[in-house]
């Protein structure tokens, strides 16, 4: 089994229908991500509504998306948690399903120290002998995993890569510097996907991804490839676009893309609320110019 997923994991929505796990829409987004080119799926992150699946729908979700996509594209399962001992169950689950790797936050709300995310992390490696993504967004943790920190983790056979998401291109370098190959590098931010790869990272774990997922890979493609005129002209053409899915916290604006796309309802759960209409006029007239939509 590979370990390193290059170009554009996507990290999907969880579409809901009246409260519910929508499988047809989890099925059907599957199907378009893989037909127009995206490089692997991730359930059950931030994008997914994470915080507000219930353990037995994180499950199902993982297990709809594995079996929707039989193996044509790897699968990444989000399985963090603040909490070390329902982190290591989530994972095992998603390893019984059949993932390729998990992603793992960094733990929230706690505030650990550097020693003890390391520690949370080397736990649920003895525990899973399963490939582990940490993910670095002090943004949404409270927290930092500091450079060294990752140089630690990265000598541990489980910890494979690496989603940063501190928005700082100097962190990047330093986090590349310390540890090298040992450590797969996405980047958590689909605007700063071109400047990561540029200093060597791999690929990214993208929002976009879920509404654009053809313009989107192609992009980032081409920046693996090295095509960087390419990869700049395509990432420019998509910028205000990226900056429209963030107008509101995310989900919210791409469940209201992928909605307007007709992929799956305009649905989420609280104390998330349906992107406002202001902000909704400027994103769908972002897909219009970039003719995802009529």
């Amino acid at each position: 089994m590979t370990t390193r997923f290059p170009g554009t994991l996507t990290a999907l929505i969880t579409p809901f229908a009246d409260g519910k796990i929508d499988a047809a829409a989890v099925e059907r987004i599957v199907d378009d991500q893989i037909a127009n080119g995206s490089n692997g799926l991730v359930p059950c992150g931030s994008t997914g509504e994470s915080a507000t699946l219930s353990h037995d729908e994180h499950i199902e979700v993982i297990k709809l998306v594995v079996a929707r996509a039989k193996g044509r594209v790897p699968v990444v399962a989000g399985t963090g948690s603040n909490s070390t001992a329902e982190a290591i169950r989530l994972t095992e689950a998603a390893k019984r399903a059949g993932a390729d790797a998990a992603l793992l936050i960094s733990p929230y709300y706690n505030r650990p120290t550097q020693d003890g995310i390391y520690q949370h992390y080397r736990a649920i490696a003895e525990a899973t002998r399963f490939p582990l993504i940490v993910y670095n967004i002090p943004a949404r943790t409270g927290s930092k995993i500091e450079a060294p920190t990752l140089a630690r983790l990265a000598q541990l056979d489980e910890v494979v890569g690496l989603k940063e998401a501190t928005g700082s291109l100097d962190e990047v370098q330093e986090v590349i510097r310390l540890c090298g190959d040992r450590l797969a590098i996405y980047c958590g931010d689909d605007a700063l996907t071109l400047p990561v790869v540029a200093v060597g990272g791999i690929g990214v774990i993208s929002v976009l991804g879920n509404c654009v997922p053809k313009l989107w890979s192609q992009a980032v493609d081409a920046a693996v490839r090295g095509e960087w005129q390419e990869a700049r002209r395509r990432h420019y053409a998509l910028l205000p676009l990226m900056r429209t899915l963030f107008l509101e916290t995310n989900p919210t604006p791409i469940k209201a893309a992928m909605a307007m796309l007709g992929l799956c309802r305009d649905e989420l759960r609280l104390p998330l609320l349906p992107m406002s209409e202001a902000p909704r006029a400027k994103l769908r007239q972002a897909l219009v110019d970039v003719g995802a939509l009529r």
